[in-house]
C-alpha cells in the first residue's frame, strides 16, 4: 500500500501517435517542479500518469499543490495504491476515506476496471463497495446525482487505486511542447497574463523588459521580477533579459514627431526583442496588446508596429476587455503587483495627443531622422540576464 497521485492528462489523449512525446515533456516538467520537495517516479497507463514518491519523507500535500499549477494536466487525485484483492480494497477504502465519509451525508461509488481479469465488473464493484460502506457508516445514504463524497475505485493492470474527488488541474498543454517564445513584459496588468496564457498552450517563455533609468527605477525592475515569479509558478523557469533603453527613448523624443513617439518606441522594442529571440532560439514574440485599449493599440498602430517583425507576434488578449484580463490576473496572483505605482518605460515621454491612425509611410519617414539600427543592436547586446524560477 502506497499513497500516490493519479494525474489525468486530458487534451494529451487526443495526440494519437504523438501522445507519448507530450507525456514525456509533461513528466519532465513535473519532475523539475517537484524536485525541490523530493524525488518522484512516474508511470504511464491508459491516459493516466501515476506520480509515485521515491522518498519516504516526500510531502504529498505540497506535491499536489505544485501539480495543480502544471500545464498539461486536466485533473488529479491523491490515491491509495493497494493489491487487487477485493476484501483488501474494501477495508482500505473504509480507512483511506474515513474522514471524508464520516463528515458526509451522501455518497456514491464509481468504479473503472481496465484489468478485465479482475473477477468483478464495474457495476458489481460499485454495488458491493456501496453496500459495505453503508454498513460501516450509518450516517450515509446513497445519492448518485449530487453526492457529498464520490468514492472512486480503479482496477488497473498494476494495482487497485482508491481515491476521492478529482481536483481540477491547470489544463492546457505541457510547457515546451509548442516551442519557445519571447514575452515583452512591462510591469502592467496585461503582459503577465499574456505570458500565462501562451505558456498554457505549451510555449516555453523567455522575457524581455525595457528599463530606462533614471526615468524608471530599480523598483520597477523588481516589480517585473515578482510578476514573472508568479507566472513561473505555472510556466516553470523564465529567463529575463533587461534591456537598457534610455538612449533610444531620448533619441526618439528629440528626433521624431511627438504624436507617433509611442508607435516608434514599440517598433524599436520589437526590433530589439527579435534579436534576443534569435539568441534564445524563440520562434515568436508575445505582447499584451488588446484592440483599442490605448492609442498605440488601434489597428493602424498595431499594423505599423508589426511591420518590423519577421517572426509571429502572439497577442492572446487581443479581443478581451480589461475586466476579463483583471479576472485572470487575480487568479494567477499578479494583479496586486501590477498596480504598484512604479513607472515603466512605456509611460515615459507619453505624447499628449497620440496619433490613433498612423500610416506606415509617415512612421518610416519619421524614423529616418536618426540612425536607429546600431542603437538597437547595442541595446540587445548589453541586455542583462536574470533567471526567474519559482
Amino acid at each position: 500500500m502506497k499513497e500516490v497521485i493519479l494525474i489525468k492528462n486530458g487534451e494529451l489523449a487526443l495526440k494519437g501517435l504523438n501522445r507519448r512525446t507530450f507525456e514525456d515533456i509533461l513528466i519532465k516538467n513535473m519532475r523539475h517542479r517537484l524536485e525541490k520537495i523530493g524525488r518522484f517516479d512516474f508511470r504511464t497507463a491508459q491516459s493516466t500518469i501515476v506520480a509515485i514518491p521515491a522518498d519516504d519523507d516526500a510531502d504529498l500535500t505540497q506535491a499536489a499543490e505544485i501539480i495543480r499549477t502544471v500545464f498539461g494536466i486536466a485533473g488529479f487525485s491523491r490515491a491509495l495504491a493497494v493489491e487487487k484483492d477485493f476484501q483488501t480494497i474494501l477495508k482500505q477504502t473504509e480507512e483511506y476515506l474515513r474522514f471524508d465519509l464520516m463528515a458526509a451525508s451522501t455518497f456514491k461509488v464509481e468504479a473503472k476496471r481496465s484489468d478485465k481479469k479482475f473477477p468483478l465488473n464495474s457495476p458489481e464493484i460499485c454495488r458491493e463497495a456501496g453496500g459495505y460502506l453503508l454498513n460501516k457508516f450509518p450516517n450515509l445514504s446513497v445519492d448518485v446525482h449530487n453526492p457529498d463524497v464520490t468514492v472512486n475505485i480503479e482496477i488497473r493492470d498494476d494495482a487497485a487505486y482508491i481515491h476521492g474527488k478529482q481536483i481540477k488541474g491547470a489544463g492546457g498543454m505541457p510547457v515546451g511542447s509548442a516551442g519557445k517564445a519571447c514575452l515583452l513584459i512591462s510591469g502592467g496588468i496585461d503582459s503577465p497574463v499574456s505570458g500565462y496564457m501562451m505558456a498554457k498552450r505549451g510555449l516555453e517563455l523567455t522575457a524581455v523588459h525595457f528599463a530606462s533609468p533614471p526615468y524608471t527605477s530599480e523598483k520597477a525592475e523588481q516589480k517585473v521580477h515578482r510578476l514573472l515569479g508568479k507566472v513561473s509558478k505555472y510556466s516553470g523557469r523564465i529567463g529575463l533579459w533587461v534591456v537598457p533603453f534610455t538612449e533610444i527613448q531620448e533619441k526618439i523624443k528629440d528626433e521624431c514627431p511627438e504624436d507617433i513617439f509611442t508607435v516608434i518606441m514599440r517598433r524599436m522594442m520589437m526590433r530589439t526583442a527579435q534579436i534576443i529571440a534569435a539568441r534564445e532560439k524563440a520562434g515568436a514574440l508575445i505582447t499584451g496588446e488588446s484592440v483599442g485599449q490605448v492609442a498605440s493599440q488601434t489597428m493602424p498602430a498595431i499594423a505599423c508596429t508589426e511591420a518590423v517583425c519577421n517572426i509571429p507576434v502572439f497577442r492572446p488578449l487581443i479581443g478581451m476587455d480589461k475586466d476579463e484580463v483583471i479576472e485572470i490576473s487575480r487568479k494567477i496572483d499578479t494583479f496586486d503587483i501590477s498596480i504598484l505605482p512604479y513607472e515603466d518605460c512605456c509611460t515615459v515621454f507619453t505624447p499628449k495627443h497620440p496619433r490613433t491612425r498612423p500610416t506606415l509611410d509617415y512612421v518610416e519617414k519619421a524614423e529616418e531622422a536618426f540612425d536607429w539600427k546600431p542603437m538597437v543592436e547595442v541595446a540587445a547586446a548589453e541586455a542583462r540576464f536574470v533567471l526567474i524560477d519559482n
